[in-house]
């Protein structure tokens, strides 16, 4: 009896450590993206954007961010979008303010794939702040604080990018604390 419990937490501990290694891909909201996947097939996996995958299908920007991109997509937790005043997502989410979820969410794209690397060569030659023109029309700058690649948005919010390169098929992902909003 003893060998079998023995042999059995070894199998376990082998397999523990054999799905660890198995994940070479980066993990957000506790599941597996893959390289291979675009943005919204990935997305949707994610534990930690389901408020943002809810806000993507609502404003109708599914099909987009299937597209052949590529974007650089600064990706809000549920936990950036509990930040926002009471109600905030719950009356963004109402058929009548499609156009202006679909302004905060295009506010979050960026045209191209610029990875943390690109993002700090702007950066640098920006001399320690890159502008970015997002998808929806308006400017983010992107700042280093630390080590930290930082968002300002145009109302002088910061937010902070908390995981960056999830690389997908049609772009790249930054997962960050804050929702970022315009003007």
């Amino acid at each position: 009896m003893r060998l079998r419990t023995l042999c059995g937490a070894a199998l376990a501990v082998i397999t523990l450590a054999t799905a660890s290694y198995a994940a070479k891909n980066p993990i957000v909201g506790g599941q597996e993206m893959f390289p291979n996947k675009n943005i919204i097939q990935n997305a949707v996996n994610s534990a930690d954007h389901t408020t943002l995958v809810a806000a993507v299908k609502a404003a109708g920007l599914v099909d987009t961010l299937q597209g052949a991109g590529p974007f650089t997509v600064f990706a809000p937790t549920n936990a950036a979008f509990g930040k926002l005043p009471a109600g905030t997502v719950d009356t963004l989410l109402k058929p009548e303010n499609k156009s202006t979820l679909t302004k905060v969410l295009t506010y979050h794209v960026v045209p191209g794939r610029l990875s943390s690397i690109d993002l700090k060569k702007q950066i640098k030659k920006g001399n320690g702040t890159a502008t970015l023109k997002t998808v929806s029309g308006g400017i983010l700058w992107a700042m280093l604080r630390g080590d930290d690649i930082v968002l300002k948005d145009e109302k002088g919010m910061m937010s902070k990018v908390t995981q960056a390169n999830v690389f997908q098929s049609n772009g790249v992902i930054h997962v960050v604390d804050t929702v970022v909003l315009p003007n």
